[in-house]
């Protein structure tokens, strides 16, 4: 009854040990590949949607009354005020 255990060449394990070595380390590369592109595409779309909007507004004012005061809200809420000179001036609200 003792010697029921199956015992396997040691040029077997060695080469199931040499298989298993190689697929480990086949792994691990997939692996860090597969990471590397997740931090590539993460910079990628943080880059995109970062990228600055250049928008100029040209805004022209014109006040019926005399030396009186007109303000325009733009379309990205920003308050303008204006003279009856055609001066422009922008208005930083606290937010």
């Amino acid at each position: 009854m003792e010697n029921d255990k199956l015992t396997v060449p040691y040029i077997v394990y060695e080469s199931a040990m040499d298989r298993a070595e190689r697929r480990d380390r086949w792994l691990i590369f997939v692996i860090v590949f597969v990471i590397t592109l997740l931090v590539a595409s993460n910079i990628a779309w943080v880059v995109a949607w970062n990228q600055f909007d250049y928008v100029t507004d040209d805004y022209s004012i014109e006040v019926d009354s005399d030396g009186g005061n007109a303000n325009y809200i733009g379309q990205d809420g920003d308050i303008y005020n204006a003279k009856d000179q055609g001066e422009t001036e922008k208005n930083e609200q606290d937010t």
